[in-house]
């Protein structure tokens, strides 16, 4: 698979400057997540 195929696709944003982070000692930029692959779990307590 190319990577070529997502060429012009809209770039993700970045994260809000008042986000909480878990299990991180900072907040991550979208710059420091570039090439890196990202699984995002949300959840919520019920």
């Amino acid at each position: 698979m190319s990577n070529r195929q997502f060429a012009g696709q809209l770039a993700a944003p970045e994260f809000p400057s008042d986000l909480e982070w878990v299990n991180s000692d900072r907040p991550l930029t979208m710059k420091d997540l570039q090439g890196k692959i990202v699984i995002l779990d949300f959840w919520t307590y019920c």
